[in-house]
């Protein structure tokens, strides 16, 4: 669901005829229901939630949850529906003058809520009600039957993405929003009740994907030895059979033309949406790139690797200035930042800082980090423990909010490390103790969430759990090369 498509469907409902009262009907029709919950898409959106990947999947999903419940309450003669726990990390969209005191540091807050009701109009208000936004605008929605079936002929959806053919999500390695609708609608089994039913499939599809997996780790160790890279590494989740075609494709570019990759040694390449180098100097080969694109980028790697460096220097002369205070960015799953943008970001925040003296110790703020963000009007502090920063954010405030906020991020960060480290350490515990092949987790997942699934799974000690590969997750999934997918919250 992209912030365009909201707005466009958006516009297209206020140029329909809107009744100026509302009547005690509990009906609601799909395209009044959109345009009732406008404030909310807009404060829980995932698109503008770029810089924390946690909580943008989480609202994703969530989102889903919520469009699967609200479908099943316009179809004729549904009964009623399943309770459904949601959970979403609300945007504050007011001026900064009327925000409470806990969100200036957060910029969100993170809202539960259960959907019991059978009608839309219940449901709605529901929503906004349990996410503290406005529900004025309700009195001037049409609600009769009519209009529900006006809005159905008329085809406006709550949310209807692009159906594309199977093979697409396969192929790009997107999600099928389809099938994982599908699966939030179904009631959520026990966790060993589930394996039951697919470990069996799951046991074809990995035995049928060890040959390839063989194949990505050869492929992976002999580039990586050839050419003397850092690692390689995939944007998305693509499946092993994909990932072995690129890697099959840049092999077969260093038989044709080795002297091509000559200017890769030392680097990270991350095979990804285009070509390019991101912020952090890893080098981008875009997968629907051809070899005369890939062989250009490697041409350019020179000028990259000066671009690089002015971009360290940035990072160094702003961190003198700022008392220690490092400058990172934290390349997520599904996006990268190219380092031009990230140079020039980082250029405009030096200007702006050497436009008025500060009056900071050089190292009054070692130890802590900073991100900066385009689009943000204020600064904040991010409960893990990092700055969230304007660009052009007032040096004068901004030397007020670090020193005002440097005990409370010592103490986000200092938490932060401890449930990593705890987090690695169950992690290594569950493998050993259940026997699996392979232990990870989605981004969304947070480490407290981690830590807690893991060890009730080293207290349950699932014996159909040995030999398997396993991500945690907020839902379940059998993936194509037999990996399975398990909420962190399962269900004993």
């Amino acid at each position: 669901m992209s912030v365009n498509c909201l707005l466009r469907c958006t516009i297209r409902l206020e140029r329909t005829h809107v009744a100026t009262h509302l009547v005690q009907q509990r009906t609601l029709s799909g395209a009044d229901a959109v345009n009732a919950l406008r404030p909310f898409y807009f404060a829980v959106h995932p698109d503008f939630f770029g810089q924390y990947p946690r909580e943008r999947e989480v609202n994703e999903n969530s989102l889903k949850r919520l469009n699967g419940y609200l479908e099943n309450l316009q179809k004729r003669g549904s009964g009623s529906v399943q309770p459904t726990k949601l959970t979403f990390y609300v945007r504050d969209t007011k001026d900064s003058n009327d925000v409470p005191p806990d969100l200036l540091t957060s910029g969100f807050r993170s809202v539960s809520f259960i959907l019991h009701t059978n009608d839309v109009l219940s449901t709605v208000m529901n929503v906004l009600k349990s996410c503290s936004l406005p529900v004025e605008h309700m009195k001037g929605l049409k609600t009769s039957t009519e209009a529900s079936k006006q809005s159905a002929e008329a085809g406006v959806p709550f949310y209807r993405p692009i159906k594309w053919n199977k093979s697409y999500y396969t192929f790009t390695g997107f999600r099928d929003p389809e099938q994982e609708l599908q699966q939030s609608k179904r009631v959520e089994p026990t966790l060993n009740l589930w394996l039951r039913n697919n470990e069996p499939e799951a046991g074809k599809k990995h035995t049928a994907s060890i040959p390839r997996r063989e194949e990505l780790h050869r492929l992976k160790k002999e580039l990586s030895l050839t050419f003397d890279l850092a690692d390689i590494r995939w944007q998305r989740s693509w499946g092993v059979a994909h990932r072995c075609c690129q890697l099959q494709s840049l092999s077969r570019l260093s038989q044709q033309n080795p002297e091509a990759l000559i200017n890769l040694q030392g680097h990270t390449v991350v095979f990804a949406d285009q070509s390019g180098m991101n912020s952090s100097g890893h080098v981008m080969l875009g997968t629907m790139d051809v070899h005369h694109q890939w062989t250009k980028l490697f041409d350019q790697l020179p000028s990259y690797r000066s671009l690089q460096q002015q971009t360290e220097w940035l990072k160094e002369r702003i961190s003198l200035l700022l008392g220690g205070t490092q400058v990172v960015h934290t390349e997520r799953l599904g996006s990268v930042q190219p380092i031009a943008e990230h140079y020039s970001t980082l250029n405009t925040f030096h200007k702006n800082l050497l436009s008025r003296r500060l009056f900071l110790h050089p190292r009054s703020l070692q130890g802590l980090t900073m991100m900066l963000e385009n689009d943000r009007s204020s600064p904040s502090l991010h409960e893990m423990g990092h700055f969230i920063i304007p660009t052009n954010c007032d040096p004068p405030k901004l030397q007020a909010f670090l020193q005002g906020h440097a005990n409370k991020a010592r103490e986000c960060t200092h938490l932060k490390n401890q449930l990593e480290a705890e987090e690695e350490a169950v992690i290594k515990l569950c493998l050993h103790s259940l026997s699996l092949r392979s232990l990870s987790k989605e981004p969304s997942v947070s480490s407290s969430q981690m830590i807690l699934c893991c060890k009730r799974l080293v207290e349950q000690r699932l014996p159909l759990m040995q030999g398997l590969h396993i991500c945690i997750s907020h839902f379940y999934s059998v993936m194509q090369d037999g990996d399975l997918c398990v909420p962190w919250d399962w269900k004993s």
